[in-house]
């Protein structure tokens, strides 16, 4: 029973949010495209190869659930990953960037997305 009460104490909600964020394929995805830094959602739509709707409720869900952030330059939206300031979320997230961060080949393609795009393509 003790074991019980305690476990109802443990602060996991925010974890849970985390996880239910990132337990989908496109959003996932997303978030290895933001390991390489600020990418605008046509940039997002174009590399996942997705719709704009598609795209853009992948981001609603993650900026929710506090794991992006975004900016807006006049019509557009520039997301980021977000800083997390509980100490267990941001050891997960971060643990997830690094390891997308550090893929050379993923670095290339968000690099060829922004050339390709250019960097003003959305405005």
């Amino acid at each position: 029973m003790h074991a019980q009460s305690s476990a109802s104490v443990l602060p996991v909600s925010s974890l849970s949010r985390l996880f239910k964020a990132l337990a989908d394929e496109t959003r996932l995805r997303i978030v290895a495209l933001l390991a390489h830094g600020e990418l605008c959602v046509c940039h997002v739509q174009s590399g996942l190869a997705v719709s704009q709707p598609t795209a853009s409720r992948a981001l609603a869900l993650l900026r929710a659930a506090g794991v992006v952030e975004d900016r807006r330059a006049g019509t557009w939206v520039y997301y980021r990953l977000a800083a997390q300031a509980e100490p267990a979320r941001r050891r997960h997230l971060q643990a997830l960037v690094r390891g997308f961060a550090g893929d050379a080949a993923l670095g290339r393609e968000v690099a060829a997305l922004v050339a390709q795009k250019g960097p003003r393509a959305c405005k």
